[in-house]
């Protein structure tokens, strides 16, 4: 009989046992939640809180980097504007210039072909001067001979070319 109250008493159900489980487990409960579940759910909110100012921080952070980046887009559009201003004005500028020289070339041109022309016609004129002048000379000595003699066609034609060679030696 001992034994077979013992194999009741480990088999079987007993009130007090339960009770005592029963009043460890609120023990339990009552201790987890003052001293693990009030800090867990408070570290839980603080880590809610936190990740929340993270995203808004985050999507502060994004519309802001959106704004910037319309701004640079906008200040690269007015740089490009502005360079190919300063592309079209210098174009224009080295244009006028170009026409500038071109025009101060055929000018130059222009007045060293009428000084050219101007010093061809004084060398003609010189020229001529002095083939007169040379001309009246050799007329006056070619008169001055035949005036002291009578010549025949043959000795004038041959006087003329002696003169005309002497002159030739001189210049």
């Amino acid at each position: 009989m001992l034994l077979e109250g013992l194999a009741l008493n480990a088999g079987g159900f007993t009130w007090g046992d339960s009770i005592y489980q029963l009043f460890a487990f609120l023990v339990l409960m009552l201790l987890l939640s003052k001293f693990a579940w009030k800090p867990l759910m408070k570290i839980m909110k603080d880590r809610e809180n936190h990740i929340s100012n993270e995203i808004d921080a985050a999507e502060n952070s994004r519309r802001d980097a959106n704004k910037l980046l319309e701004e640079q887009r906008v200040l690269l559009k007015e740089a490009r504007t502005e360079a190919q201003s300063l592309i079209d004005n210098a174009r224009k500028l080295g244009d006028d210039q170009r026409e500038e020289i071109i025009q101060a070339a055929k000018s130059e041109a222009d007045r060293m072909k009428e000084a050219a022309k101007r010093e061809i016609i004084q060398e003609k004129e010189q020229a001529v001067s002095a083939l007169r002048e040379q001309v009246a000379s050799l007329s006056v000595m070619i008169a001055s001979k035949v005036i002291e003699k009578n010549l025949s066609a043959d000795e004038q034609q041959a006087l003329i070319n002696q003169y005309i060679k002497e002159a030739g030696e001189e210049r």
